[in-house]
């Protein structure tokens, strides 16, 4: 299998200048440059630019994927938008990710290794995953409570640690992309989606109007200047400013702990193990039922034209190609099972040993035979 390598990178809160372009085209002269993108893909040799300095100094999203199983995500987000000392909860107890300051910014940093994979490429992952960048920035950290199922799936999270978040239902598109790019185990994303998270409540059309007018004309003019300077903060900042209180009794329920969901994603597992027995099992049952069918049909179609099938096989054998051996095969089992129906199964077995003394030479036509009991 060849190496495999891609890299992108992207621009959300400010386009990159044709300087910064060119300084980028230095790095490589096949990549696809835009003023928001840098994508390149590697068959051989290494990217020689540095993903931690570009993300510090040019870009907001990266991605890189591995057919070898290495798989990262990076995110940068205005550190006023999150409360750094407070994610801590939910980085520990491994090195899947790490959390840094670089300059106004906070850098997450998510690295799996050695996962087990189909080695599709890394073309529409990043489209995927990128809403959960302004996820984060109106205050939605379930992505962080998938870095923490990493630390429990991977046993690095002790069995009575607490969940960091009330739970992280329900699933949205970018989550579950999120948790399909790390290989995140499914049972395990799957329990802590039983439960719901607390997020802030969509504030209805009053209570905007209500926020808006509670403004004073300094604020106002505070949030229009932001505007104009291309602040990305000001749509979740104002936003946040406009959501309704959570209600106290959604937090009522205790919070699970990391060996509870571990016992309830074996229990899931167990259980899509044996719902997928049955249905193996239902789909053999027709099968068998709609082939013993057929072979009915068969058999009684070869009653009728007793002496006439014998020719039928010689000229399939005449054919001289797996397909008509196949038929072939099938054939002689129906002749068989009809001799024996009619206890004529030594006249049968003479026609059999006679035929493949004739075509002794056809070493894939005796080996279908033989691997039917046709010998």
């Amino acid at each position: 299998m060849s190496e495999y390598q891609y890299y992108e990178f992207r621009a959300i809160d400010r386009l990159l200048s044709p300087t910064e372009q060119q300084e980028l085209r230095a790095l490589s002269s096949r990549a696809d440059i835009t003023a928001a993108s840098f994508v390149n893909t590697y068959n051989w040799g290494d990217f020689k630019g540095n993903p931690d300095r570009l993300m510090a100094r040019y870009f907001d999203l990266f991605l890189y994927l591995a057919n070898w199983g290495s798989r990262r995500i990076s995110i940068r987000i205005p550190k006023l938008a999150l409360d750094v000392p407070h994610l801590k909860r939910f980085i520990g107890g491994g090195d899947d990710a790490r959390v840094r300051i670089q300059d106004e910014n906070v850098i997450l940093d998510v690295a799996r290794d050695d996962l087990e994979t189909e080695g599709e490429g890394g073309e529409g992952w990043l489209n995927a995953i990128a809403p959960v960048r302004n996820d984060l920035l109106e205050g939605d950290l379930r992505p962080f409570y998938l870095i923490w199922l990493m630390s429990v799936e991977s046993e690095n999270i002790p069995d009575k640690t607490v969940e960091p978040l009330d739970g992280l239902g329900p699933l949205t598109p970018q989550l579950t992309a999120f948790a399909e790019f790390f290989c995140i185990d499914r049972d395990l994303v799957e329990a802590a989606a039983a439960r719901p998270a607390v997020l802030h409540p969509e504030p209805q059309e009053q209570e905007i109007t209500a926020a808006i007018k509670a403004l004073g004309a300094k604020e106002k003019d505070a949030y229009l200047r932001r505007l104009y300077d291309g602040d990305p903060l000001v749509r979740a900042d104002f936003r946040r400013r406009c959501r309704p209180a959570i209600p106290s009794e959604n937090s009522a329920q205790p919070r699970r702990q990391a060996g509870e969901l571990r016992r309830i994603a074996t229990e899931l597992a167990e259980a899509r193990r044996k719902a997928e027995e049955e249905r193996t099992q239902a789909e053999q049952q027709l099968a068998q039922r709609s082939e013993a069918k057929a072979r009915k049909g068969r058999i009684e179609a070869l009653r009728r034209r007793r002496e006439a099938a014998w020719p039928d096989v010689e000229d399939l054998i005449a054919v001289r190609n797996n397909h008509a051996y196949d038929q072939v095969t099938v054939m002689l089992a129906d002749l068989r099972e009809l001799s024996l129906q009619q206890g004529t199964d030594d006249e049968f077995h003479r026609r059999l040993t006679d035929l493949r003394a004739r075509h002794k030479a056809k070493r894939q036509l005796l080996s279908r035979l033989a691997a039917n009991g046709l010998s």
